[in-house]
């Protein structure tokens, strides 16, 4: 499936401004791979053996201390493209949509977001809502199955 860069970067852009982020000084990647690209990155930092849809690689806690000048370097957020095409179909909603929705589920855990806990998960599902509608995304579901385990030992999170 072919990927317009340029609207995705502007999504981007409305993304790290409706978090509250500076474009000057906040720095975060967006990175599209394959599922077998996925697996192995699932593999690799959380031991789990099978793709996934998105993984975030945080670089820094999001508290902690900015760069120099104010700004951060929150990490990196890879989502398997046709992992989320498969989703979207059998969620029933466009694969635009299920793409958006992992974007900003990425860069939520590299803000320190997490759904491992029953109210975290809430937190977390309200603010993707929240953002999916400031860059024009109708609600869509993401899976309501219990939050995974724990079982890495790397800072990647899906």
């Amino acid at each position: 499936m072919p990927l317009d860069d340029e609207a995705w970067q502007r999504r981007a852009e409305a993304l790290h401004e409706a978090c509250g982020l500076s474009l000057a000084d906040d720095e975060w990647s967006l990175t599209w791979v394959d599922a077998d690209g996925m697996h192995f990155l699932n593999r690799d930092y959380r031991g789990v053996d099978r793709p996934t849809d998105v993984l975030a690689f945080a670089l820094e806690e999001a508290e902690g201390p900015p760069l120099p000048g104010g700004g951060r370097l929150l990490g990196d957020v890879v989502v398997a493209v046709d992992v989320a095409a498969s989703q979207a179909e059998a969620r029933g909603h466009d694969v635009e949509a299920e793409l958006a929705l992992l974007m900003v589920h990425g860069l939520l855990h590299l803000l320190g977001e997490d759904h491992d806990t029953p109210a975290r998960k809430a937190r977390m599902w309200r603010r993707q809502a929240e953002l999916l509608a400031a860059l024009g995304v109708p609600p869509i579901a993401y899976g309501d199955e219990e939050p995974p385990t724990r079982s890495r030992a790397s800072r990647a999170r899906s």
